[in-house]
């Protein structure tokens, strides 16, 4: 009964998405339209960290610095194209470009190496030594952008024209939000053909019992090491789109203030849901906006519920409304 309840808030969760931008567009409110594309890119952001947060049970606190990876690949590679200067000239010449696809590529393997190296350091630990070790890298990834002043450095690095996409005009608002819709949806397919594969079931049992999965023959460091790889590649991602939706570029993006709003999306929506980093990433653009307008402190009741939904909602708000109980 759960099961088919929370099915039903999840088809609910995905048709308010689809429709919210619809009705702006009707209403001629392109300013809602761009909240909803928001808290799509935030949402797939939550996906990546929900992989290893949700079911591998591994708490990095510092997912941003992928978000920033995949954010100043599109910077970087746009920058270049409409500057008409090459990357590099030696020993051969790449050339900047402006189309998403390519820069989507170069996200996902600049992600996938930086995390491959982070990830087999990192891995080694665990509890609060992994938290902290992530959150170093992070840092220092972040440190490293803010000293780099060829882009930009700390004032960050702007995106004149929003990248292109073939068939697509990505500068109107719908057509963007459809794009970043359609990536949520394969990045949470992905995720959910993924969790439930033999490679999904390893890391769920390597977060349950690691040493039992060892006496089977399954190195758990091998399973979290490649689902961190993953994790890091949709999360990096996502911030391609974010940068390309800002149009800008920033440290910002790589600081641990993101790592925690991601990780607030997840908690907020439920740990270990598909639908749960779309949920969460929703109420909190929601309170963001109704609230931060008129209330200066309006974390303040953000935490306030986040405390509640640590304290007595472990289902997080897809767990409340699927009306699942508190587990002991």
């Amino acid at each position: 009964m759960t099961m088919n309840r929370e099915t039903l808030i999840n088809s609910i969760l995905g048709l308010a998405l689809v429709a919210v931008p619809l009705i702006a567009l009707g209403m001629d409110e392109p300013f809602i339209i761009t909240l909803a594309t928001k808290v799509a890119i935030f949402a797939m952001a939550g996906v990546g960290l929900n992989l290893v947060l949700g079911y591998g049970g591994l708490v990095s606190f510092g997912h941003a610095a992928f978000f920033g990876i995949g954010g100043y690949a599109a910077g970087i590679l746009a920058s270049h194209a409409l500057n008409y200067e090459p990357i590099m000239t030696w020993p051969f010449e790449v050339e900047g470009t402006t189309q998403m696809i390519v820069i989507w590529i170069v996200a996902l393997v600049a992600s996938a190496l930086i995390a491959l190296a982070i990830g087999a350091i990192t891995l080694r630990t665990s509890g609060v030594y992994f938290i902290m070790i992530t959150l170093a890298f992070a840092q220092m990834i972040y440190y490293f952008a803010i000293s780099w002043p060829a882009y930009g450095g700390e004032d960050g690095l702007s995106i004149y024209v929003r990248n292109g996409f073939p068939g697509l005009n990505t500068l109107d608002p719908i057509s963007f939000f459809a794009l970043c819709a359609v990536m949520l949806g394969l990045a949470m397919a992905f995720s959910a053909v993924l969790i439930r594969s033999r490679f999904g079931l390893a890391l769920q049992g390597a977060r349950q019992n690691s040493q039992r999965m060892t006496a089977v023959g399954i190195a758990p460091f091998r399973i979290r090491l490649v689902a961190f790889v993953i994790s890091a590649m949709i999360t990096a991602l996502a911030g391609a789109l974010y940068a390309d939706l800002n149009r800008f570029v920033s440290p910002t993006m790589m600081s641990w203030h993101m790592s925690g709003e991601i990780m607030v999306f997840v908690i907020l929506g439920g740990v270990g849901r598909l639908f749960g980093p779309l949920a969460g990433a929703g109420l909190y653009i929601i309170l963001e906006h109704l609230l931060g307008s008129s209330f200066e402190y309006w974390q303040l009741p953000l935490g306030v519920l986040l405390l509640i939904v640590v304290l007595f909602a472990r289902g997080g708000l897809v767990g409340v409304l699927a009306g699942e109980r508190k587990h002991a």
